[in-house]
């Protein structure tokens, strides 16, 4: 990997546990392929499920040792802070109403935290834990990891750059077809917490992907949302939380966005899109073929902008990990969060600054996600009237 700075280091990798990602779970097995690609992190220690038994279970599958497989987040915050070779990290990897609670316990134990995304299930729980991670001083990272991709990175020093101009229009989609039915009902467990007010918290579509689309748009474009326009639907008999969205978007300065988030869309799987248009030109990207970046300046041709090819720059060569041809997806973009985090923390060591190259979403970038799930939620009780975030 070409990250600025891997050459020099002669640490070995960090250690870090996990809360979160048991058995049957999908998305710890991603933090924890993530945690590893670059060879930065080491998992030593885990609370992996609410269920003791299956936690210690869990752990004897990961080849954890029995002494540091525990059976809650709080006795592994306490335990592992105590030990000389304690945790310098823990990656949460819970549903949504567990962040709060676990991300608190470590960083009052002075534990760095990696957490997956929305960052809590009420915007209540995100201000004071933003407030937290400021009177702590801990590094903390949400998992946003589509904004690890090498041409995100490449859109972003593009607009920084000026090269499309003045932003004008930006246009976020993630739509997926997993819901279409009523998955919940039917022993799927993603779907069962996903679709629960009490675990997800006040948005469903929105929480889930429309936090991605979002933060992804923000983070290309630096713009800053003035207010927004929601329609929500739970298309699904039954169900409690939205399965589509479409949100109309006034950002700070006059641009205009639109973004559709849905889980009811047959023929989408991860369909993350993101096209931005200003007086200079646009871009446009797309997940399933994450690789390549379509640039249009105004008035000439289409150009096919590779990832490692020509064109490409700085931004997206340092999170570059192979030649042009060879394809980099979804679980290298979702380590590039972790090998920044990994800079970050190591950084925090020697009380210093990683270096305004180092990039990741932060907990400031959670709570704005929470707020914009709630945003959402409240213009679509009133009939989509707008709403300031």
């Amino acid at each position: 990997m070409t990250i600025e700075g891997r050459s020099e280091r002669r640490e070995g990798p960090i250690r870090y546990g996990m809360v979160g990602g048991g058995q049957g779970a999908f998305i710890g097995g991603v933090h924890r392929i993530a945690a590893r690609l670059d060879g930065e992190f080491e998992l030593v220690a885990g609370a992996l499920s609410s269920d003791p038994e299956r936690a210690r279970a869990s752990g004897a599958e990961l080849g954890l040792d029995p002494e540091r497989s525990y059976g809650s987040f709080q006795e592994m915050a306490k335990t592992e802070a105590k030990r000389p070779d304690g945790i310098e990290a823990v990656a949460i990897v819970t549903p949504n109403h567990m962040h709060y609670p676990a991300a608190k316990a470590f960083l009052e134990a002075g534990i760095h935290v990696i957490s997956d995304k929305p960052l809590t299930s009420s915007l209540a729980d995100a201000r004071k834990l933003a407030a937290l991670v400021e009177k702590t001083g801990k590094v903390f990272v949400l998992t946003h990891n589509y904004t690890g991709y090498p041409m995100i990175r490449q859109a972003r020093e593009m607009v920084q750059n000026g090269q499309l101009g003045e932003i004008r229009v930006v246009q976020a989609e993630y739509p997926q077809d997993w819901l279409t039915e009523k998955a919940e009902d039917h022993g799927s467990k993603q779907a069962a917490w996903r679709t629960d007010p009490k675990q997800s918290g006040a948005g469903g579509s929105t929480g889930d992907i429309g936090t991605h689309a979002y933060n992804l748009a923000r983070f290309v474009t630096g713009l800053e949302l003035d207010s927004l326009s929601a329609d929500l639907d739970a298309f699904v008999p039954g169900r409690q939380l939205d399965d589509n969205a479409h949100v109309m978007l006034r950002f700070k300065g006059g641009a205009k966005g639109m973004l559709w988030a849905s889980q009811v869309a047959p023929g989408n799987e991860n369909g993350l899109k993101l096209r931005v248009y200003g007086t200079k030109g646009g871009v446009e990207w797309t997940q399933s073929d994450p690789n390549y970046l379509w640039h249009t300046p105004f008035g000439e041709p289409k150009r096919l902008l590779t990832r490692a090819g020509a064109g490409a720059g700085p931004a997206a060569a340092r999170v570059t990990r192979v030649p042009a041809g060879h394809p980099e997806g979804y679980l290298e973009g979702f380590a590039t969060i972790y090998a920044e985090a990994a800079r970050a923390i190591r950084a925090a060591r020697r009380n210093g600054n990683p270096g305004n190259d180092v990039l990741y979403p932060t907990v400031e970038d959670g709570v704005e996600g929470v707020a914009f799930v709630e945003a959402c939620v409240k213009s679509s009780k009133k009939n989509a009237a707008w709403t300031k975030l």
